[in-house]
């Protein structure tokens, strides 16, 4: 595999995705929607963190679907351990959680998911995350965006480290990025703006790049702790 993201799908090959989740019924489900779906197929199992990690070091996969409470090692630590490691950057984790309001998402975009979805969503809005991750892109639900991170800055404590460095930016890409952390897509950002859909994507992807993001995922991160989205 490809070490960039998105390799597999740009060599002509399937996108793998490890499974980890502590319930077998739940994997088994996943397993049997990903494998009825063209170009994708499970490249693994894992039923608690240590295992996922251990196991993406193995197989290297495109996508990782990392359940947030498993016993032994829970998810966060294992995305924590896997975006440190320079050998699975082409692996993107998306959690899934139960609750809407699960207190650990916003911890687990600022370690580096390429987003989170509730474990209930359709069948179509997981694969669609799926080839949005392996293709280095994000998928946030839109009710979890604006409810999770705003419920967590609220009742964060004041001065919880510096706060990230703008001073790159165009007073444009300030406003983009103050549209991402409030979680509208790229669409909603060019009828906001009155600008191109093409434009609105643009200025998204030099935001990334000036603020060395690894997803839009990062960018509602730093929005929030830039205090540009309250």
């Amino acid at each position: 595999m490809s070490g960039a993201a998105g390799g597999a799908e740009a060599a002509g090959g399937p996108v793998r995705v490890v499974l980890a989740d502590d319930q077998a019924l739940v994997r088994m489900g996943l397993r049997v929607l990903i494998e009825e779906e063209d170009g994708l197929e499970v490249a693994g199992e894992a039923a608690d963190g240590r295992e996922a990690v251990d196991l993406a070091r193995r197989v290297r996969p495109d996508v990782l679907l990392m359940d947030v409470r498993m016993p032994e090692v829970d998810g966060i630590r294992a995305l924590k351990e896997i975006a440190s490691d320079p050998e699975l950057s082409g692996t993107r984790v998306v959690v899934l959680t139960t609750f809407e309001l699960d207190e650990y998402v916003f911890e687990a975009l600022r370690a580096g998911a390429a987003g989170f979805l509730i474990k209930d969503s359709p069948p179509e809005e997981l694969l669609r995350a799926i080839r949005l991750a392996a293709e280095g892109g994000s998928l946030l639900s839109p009710s979890v965006t604006r409810r999770v991170i705003s419920a967590f800055t609220s009742s964060a404590p004041a001065g919880g480290g510096p706060r990230p460095d703008l001073g790159g930016l165009t007073e444009r890409e300030r406003e983009v990025l103050a549209l991402v952390g409030e979680g509208l897509s790229n669409g909603e950002i060019a009828e906001r703006l009155f600008v191109s859909p093409a434009t609105a994507r643009t200025h998204v992807s030099r935001t990334m790049v000036k603020l060395h993001a690894r997803d839009r995922a990062q960018l509602v991160v730093i929005a929030y702790r830039s205090g540009l989205v309250r």
